[in-house]
């Protein structure tokens, strides 16, 4: 993690530092501001969330599989967003031993509300 004046810089090296498959750690949160939170995911084997409470990002860092979207199977691969709102079932599959995924959370508990 890199600091600046006004700003932060995260990468996946420096997080990947902090997850540990001794200890069986797959998350590293990198940055903490308000409603913002950010981290670094490295499943192990199989993706066992539940929905959270607030409105999801992933950006994937490397690695590719399948994607469970509530009812969809979607894939996915090194580069793609993905967009889970509060509440939304969602996990990784079939996604090997090489994932490697950015979660950003934001906004207010129970999600961003949409008009």
């Amino acid at each position: 993690m890199t600091q600046a004046k006004d700003g932060i810089r995260l990468t996946p090296g420096d997080m990947r530092k902090h997850i540990s498959a001794v200890d069986k750690e797959n998350y590293h949160i990198g940055l903490l501001r308000g409603e913002l939170h950010v981290g670094l995911y490295i499943p192990q084997g199989r993706d066992l969330q539940k929905p959270h409470t607030r409105d999801e990002c992933y950006v994937v860092v490397r690695g590719s599989g399948k994607f469970q979207l509530g009812d969809e199977i979607v894939p996915f691969e090194a580069g793609d967003f993905l967009f889970v709102p509060a509440g939304m079932e969602h996990r990784f599959l079939d996604f090997g031993d090489s994932l490697e995924t950015w979660v950003i959370f934001y906004g207010p508990e129970g999600g961003a509300r949409v008009e």
